[in-house]
């Protein structure tokens, strides 16, 4: 429980002082409420006496009602936190996530499954902020409502005394027995909760697959396979703790039994009155109650440390380090200085002794196979990680010495797989500067050719776009894109060649964009169709995580032996493949 408070604790962030005050209030409460209870014994012993001392017995009714009214002052006060600051505590902590997701280093959050931080940021900050407000206040008085109660128990008659820490000797082990369980089998759970919210968020933006290949609803493998995983996982949860938690609680109930007989048998030896016995029986069964309920409250326990322990993850998740002695870059060349790059978990680099110039101004245009590293090149200008050996910089600057948002705030990006938000086109076209006017996003939509197909929609810069942009063609997602770009006005672009996948009319529409979002900067595009680069001021080819080719197109073609002269030959064959006819074309003297 010390590991747990300590993370309820970090997960109330801002809110750590009012709730460390809480605590204060809930133990003071859980005392009173207790000392309530305790003061049955003395009532109940001048009520059983003969003559009763009526004077007495009305002074303890006076003191248990003056503890009932304090508890009740005492838990309003503990409430106030418990219902006002639950939602505050739950929003405090999805943004110190947002937060912290924002500063992780791209490398790190790339490994992460949208399912699973859908689940951290969701369901497990809910859980946290329950636990913070609810859980920690009820774990206090189960501890505390016990321990008054067996030390005053213990002070009225030893024997009885030790009778209930008998019990509660052997209850423990099983006690533990059920955390351990709980605490493995719970994290179990959260892991293939997390499995399957993300092989449903995959399941969902994938359903046109599934259907096209009959592997939707309950024919689905990768769907049934994971929540078949979670079903198991909270089954074997669930039977692990059953024995020891119905053992802990049988031996909470004879606790009571064994008291009622031992406490019996010292009335009819005359060593304790029947009344005190009573108002010990009364005692005791408050005591029990906590302890039983601790046995089943500890799979809730352990049920939010899985919860909390998942954000405090996230949470510790370093940002990438900035070195001293940075300063603002003066110009946009960018040089890679015998670099050597390998992702997390990999031994072989992506890239080896990796040496490339970029000039200020100029287009480079990045080309090779599959697998080559021109992407992890794009990657390192953003900073999406530090290379493990040589230096990448920007301006002769370091980019170790700037911290993340500040390279990314000289960068402007335009992938070939276009994501939009579920918003406004003129939202999503804002994003590349939130604070521009709509004059501004009007004139980089134009330069973007966005304007015209905007103009014919009822509601222009106010229609939604659906969820990734699945109300627009992939050639006017990817013109929104541009716009975006163009509304940053950075000095370095890169791209991953916008125009692969488009068709031949909204390729010239989305190029005329491009040609326009270049003019004068400095622009690194990974190019996949070798015609749209040949005016590129350089082209170097990647394979193998090395610089094995760099030149224009002409000087490239040169070299008749070289990868680039026998990709561009592929490529050139390529345009003139067809399909064959078929048997019922050739009789008809017609391809299909």
């Amino acid at each position: 429980m010390r590991r747990i408070l300590r993370l309820m604790f970090t997960a109330a962030g801002p809110y750590a002082p009012q709730f460390h005050a809480t605590l204060r209030v809930s133990l003071a409460a859980s005392a009173v409420q207790a000392a309530a209870y305790a003061s049955f014994v003395p009532l109940l012993a001048e009520l059983s006496r003969d003559p009763v001392r009526t004077g007495r017995a009305w002074l303890w009714v006076g003191v248990l009602a003056a503890l009932v009214v304090t508890e009740g002052a005492l838990r309003v006060r503990e409430s106030g936190f418990t219902y006002g600051y639950w939602h505050l505590v739950t929003q405090a902590t999805r943004l110190r996530l947002g937060e912290r997701l924002r500063a992780m280093p791209q490398q790190e959050l790339a490994r992460r499954a949208a399912g699973d931080l859908t689940s951290v940021v969701g369901a497990n900050a809910t859980a946290a902020a329950t636990a913070v407000s609810a859980l920690s206040t009820l774990f206090v008085q189960l501890v505390t409502v016990p321990v008054v109660l067996g030390a005053v128990v213990l002070a009225v008659d030893w024997r009885l005394g030790l009778v209930l820490a008998a019990a509660v000797g052997a209850a423990l082990p099983f006690v533990r027995r059920v955390q351990r369980s709980s605490n493995t089998g719970f994290h179990a759970v959260d892991e293939a909760d997390a499995a399957s919210a993300n092989r449903i968020v995959e399941y969902v933006q994938g359903l046109p697959v599934f259907k096209a290949t009959g592997q939707a609803g309950a024919d689905s493998p990768r769907l049934a396979t994971v929540l078949a995983h979670q079903h198991h996982a909270q089954s074997a949860a669930n039977r692990s703790a059953a024995a020891p938690l119905a053992a802990a609680q049988l031996l909470v109930r004879l606790a009571l039994v064994a008291l009622v007989a031992v406490g019996s048998a010292l009335v009819v030896d005359a060593k304790l009155s029947l009344g005190l016995l009573v108002a010990i029986v009364v005692t005791a069964a408050r005591f029990a109650e906590p302890l039983s309920m601790a046995a089943v409250m500890t799979k809730l326990f352990e049920m939010s440390e899985a919860a909390l322990t998942r954000i405090d993850e996230v949470l510790r998740v370093e940002p990438l380090p900035v070195a001293p002695g940075g300063t603002e870059p003066k110009d946009f060349e960018i040089r890679f200085e015998h670099v050597t790059f390998a992702y997390d978990g990999r031994d072989e680099p992506t890239l080896r002794a990796f040496d490339l110039t970029v000039p200020e101004r100029s287009l480079t245009a990045l080309v090779g196979p599959s697998g080559s590293g021109k992407t992890t090149v794009t990657r390192l200008i953003s900073r999406f990680a530090d290379p493990q050996h040589g230096t990448v910089r920007i301006g002769r600057v370091d980019l170790r010495t700037l911290g993340p948002d500040e390279v990314l705030r000289h960068i402007a990006v335009v992938f070939q797989d276009v994501y939009l938000f579920d918003d406004t086109i003129r939202a999503n076209i804002a994003l590349g500067r939130p604070d521009a006017t709509d004059a501004q996003i009007e004139a980089a939509a134009r330069a973007a050719n966005v304007h015209e197909f905007v103009a014919r929609l009822p509601l222009g810069y106010d229609t939604r776009v659906g969820e990734i942009g699945s109300a627009l063609s992939g050639g006017e997602r990817q013109r929104i894109s541009i716009a975006r770009a163009i509304l940053k006005d950075a000095p370095i672009v890169l791209l991953d060649e916008p125009t692969a996948a488009l068709d031949t009319e909204s390729e010239v529409v989305v190029q005329q964009a491009v040609d326009r979002l270049v003019a004068g900067r400095t622009v690194v595009v990974i190019a996949h169709r070798l015609s749209t680069v040949v005016g590129a001021d350089q082209i170097v080819v990647v394979d193998g995580g090395r610089v094995t080719q760099r030149g224009t197109h002409a000087e490239l073609l040169a070299d008749a032996e070289g990868r680039y002269a026998r990709m561009w030959t592929a490529q050139l064959a390529a345009r003139h493949w067809h399909l064959p006819p078929t048997e019922a074309g050739a009789r008809t003297g017609h391809a299909p």
